[in-house]
């Protein structure tokens, strides 16, 4: 019998992303992914953090510029106009 992976071994929960976004909001552009990672207020895995991460880039709530400052970039105005849009479907 052959063994999987489980790919949701290491998924974060909505408190710890959440907690992850707010302190990327809080402190955005004055820290490095790893500098990030090493203050948040509870500590998490490094696998964890960057399946967090990931996710957020992916999201376009953050950026990592050219220096490798994590900055938060989601902008409640512009988020507010794309859910009045009307449906395309």
């Amino acid at each position: 019998m052959q063994k999987t992976k489980n790919s949701f071994a290491r998924s974060p929960t909505l408190e710890t992303v959440l907690m992850v976004e707010r302190f990327i909001e809080k402190h955005s552009s004055k820290f490095n992914r790893t500098e990030v990672w090493k203050k948040l207020p509870k500590k998490i895995m490094w696998q964890t953090y960057i399946i967090i991460i990931d996710y957020l880039i992916s999201i376009n709530k953050i950026a990592i510029d050219c220096e490798g400052m994590v900055g938060h970039i989601w902008s409640q105005k512009a988020g507010m106009k794309f859910s009045k849009r009307k449906s395309v479907a």
